[in-house]
């Protein structure tokens, strides 16, 4: 039987909100049972250890996520729906950090696989970069280059690393604006097949 009437989902979405408060490396089971008043083994009819915890968090986040971006690109196009994409993701990595973090750990391939947020996060991004008629592997050089650039611009922001006078509201738009620029003029590989 539940005990605090836990249940799976609310574990994970209560250890997601302490992965805001506290960061998500400083997540763990034994602070999650606290916050339930329970006992860290009770937690364990829910989740299987902190790795099964953390790999939970990490898919929410990124159902969360996802949503947040589709609702923003639906019915957009070219330059405006990267930058709809691009402020969606800034937005959720600023106001969700513990979220955000999870979403960047390494997913064994196999649960990957089997997740529908993991699925529809690249029909989203595939989708939205159809308009510059990228094919493989170019296509995912770019996707590679949108996420290395989101998450270093957001990394560096969170942490206030950004020292120059320059609203940085205006630099990110302007980094957007660029990579628009990079996608339309693409240096495309040729196909291997």
């Amino acid at each position: 039987m539940a005990r605090a009437g836990l249940t799976t989902e609310r574990v994970v979405v209560a250890g997601a909100d302490l992965a805001d408060e506290v960061g998500f490396g400083h997540v763990s089971l034994s602070a999650l049972a606290r916050r339930f008043g329970v006992k860290d083994a009770s937690l364990y009819s829910h989740v299987k250890n902190l790795d099964d915890l953390r790999t939970r968090i990490a898919f929410l986040a990124g159902a969360e996520m996802i949503d947040r971006i589709a609702e923003a690109v639906a019915g957009r196009a070219g330059q405006d729906a990267l930058a709809a994409f691009a402020d969606a993701y800034r937005e959720y990595a600023l106001e969700h950090p513990g979220r955000y973090a999870a979403t960047q750990i390494r997913i064994d391939q196999s649960l990957a696989a089997s997740s529908p947020a993991f699925a529809r996060t690249a029909e989203v991004t595939y989708g939205m970069l159809r308009a510059y008629g990228l094919d493989e592997p170019d296509l995912t050089d770019a996707v590679r280059l949108l996420r290395s650039t989101f998450h270093g611009y957001c990394a560096l922001e969170a942490t206030g690393a950004f020292g120059a006078s320059r609203d940085v509201r205006t630099s990110w738009t302007r980094a957007v604006a660029a990579l628009h620029v990079t996608l339309e003029h693409w240096p495309r590989e040729a196909s291997t097949s």
